[in-house]
């Protein structure tokens, strides 16, 4: 008993308490990710290999303040979006590698929107929740 006390004391003496770089530089620390999901889920029918796609989105932000301007500017992004799958082939989005690459493109697109819009490249990263092609 005494001497696993022991070696608890001696863990502690020598593990100092973490501390993240932000806070030692005087810096915001990064806050926990925030998601906005982008509702309903997005329907269209697709360019070839499939008839439609159906998705549900959500989209993550590390800043807190980004969420209202992601609301606010929701239907703008969904408008994006529908052009991006219009010309998406369906064959290609049936393949991991596709939806990944469908993924990628609607974050840039986004992305794009949201600093013509609010001046700030936003939000940080899309996941899909929901994904069907038919």
């Amino acid at each position: 008993m005494r001497l696993t006390t022991a070696l608890y004391l001696v863990i502690a003496a020598l593990c100092p308490l973490h501390l993240p770089a932000a806070v030692d530089s005087g810096e915001q620390p990064i806050s926990p990710p925030e998601y906005y999901e982008l509702k309903p889920s997005l329907v269209a029918n697709l360019h070839s290999g499939a008839r439609y796609i159906r998705f549900d989105i959500q989209l993550m932000t590390q800043q807190k303040e980004h969420l209202d301007k992601l609301q606010h500017h929701a239907p703008a992004l969904r408008h994006e979006l529908f052009l991006l799958m219009s010309d998406q082939d369906g064959a290609a989005l049936k393949e991991p590698k596709g939806k990944e690459k469908f993924r990628k493109a609607s974050l840039k697109a986004l992305q794009k929107v949201m600093k013509e819009l609010e001046g700030e490249e936003m939000p940080d990263d899309l996941f899909f929740t929901t994904f069907l092609v038919r």
